[in-house]
């Protein structure tokens, strides 16, 4: 992924890789930042456990890509979270053999369909189509699967209810803060879908206000305050001058 921001951040700034570019060092730091903090043994297995990242067209999309069984910080971490979920040194035996299985496309994960819907299926469905033989890896596979990987967009929401629910506006009852607060984020995501979202004065509006320039190196520091903003709900309210700077 970060192979890809940089290539489209280079380009829209009409530069050569070997020039240093300030907004693509923002960027990247951010990206980093949110790896190392998803960086669990439970993210890993996760990982370790999407089909996709075993498929051939993932794979060739980068030349130093690899499949999760791999790479090295993915299986220690797997590992750890293999030994913690199960206690029984025979049910960790079972379910290593049961991954071996899966990672390496055996028996019936080795048939054409099972291979090729890695990239085309999503997996969920994947596992629910192709997982049957591996009961305990499929068990697994679909409750992590099936959650979200990040709270930003519960934290976003606790800003919003903050944002409506305040000192000074405390007599609301909990159901109408509540509609208030999903008519707000319906009516973002929504502006987000219209054509004026990238253009105009109140371009991003959602995102550090109505001056922040995504490619503007004077106003890029306001990038950084609007990923805070993604972990620290009270950042959400900050407000933002015409001139890119920031205030409380």
């Amino acid at each position: 992924m970060i192979e890809k921001v940089k290539e489209a951040i280079y380009k829209k700034e009409h530069k050569s890789f070997t020039e240093n570019s300030r907004f693509f060092d923002i960027v990247n730091g951010i990206l980093v930042e949110r790896w190392t903090k998803s960086h669990t043994p439970l993210h890993s297995l996760a990982h370790s456990l999407n089909p996709r990242y075993y498929s051939q067209q993932w794979l060739d999309e980068s030349h130093d890509r690899v499949p999760p069984h791999r790479d090295m910080d993915v299986v220690r971490e797997r590992k750890k979270c293999f030994e913690r979920y199960f206690s029984s040194e025979v049910e960790r035996r079972r379910v290593n053999e049961e991954y071996a299985t899966f990672s390496a496309s055996l028996e019936d994960f080795s048939s054409s369909d099972s291979i090729n819907d890695r990239w085309y299926m999503s997996p969920i469905k994947w596992w629910i189509v192709h997982g049957t033989s591996t009961p305990m890896l499929q068990s697994i596979a679909l409750k992590l699967l099936g959650q979200p990987c990040s709270s930003s967009c519960c934290e976003i929401n606790w800003s919003t209810y903050n944002f409506i629910h305040s000192m000074k506006r405390n007599k609301l009852t909990p159901q109408r803060a509540e509609d208030l607060v999903y008519v707000h984020n319906n009516l973002r995501l929504l502006s987000r879908r219209s054509p004026n979202y990238n253009e105009g004065e109140s371009k991003m509006w959602d995102i550090g206000g109505d001056g922040f320039d995504s490619m503007d190196i004077e106003n890029v520091g306001i990038l950084e305050i609007a990923n805070l903003s993604l972990d620290e709900p009270e950042l959400e309210a900050i407000l933002f001058d015409s001139e890119g700077n920031a205030s409380l």
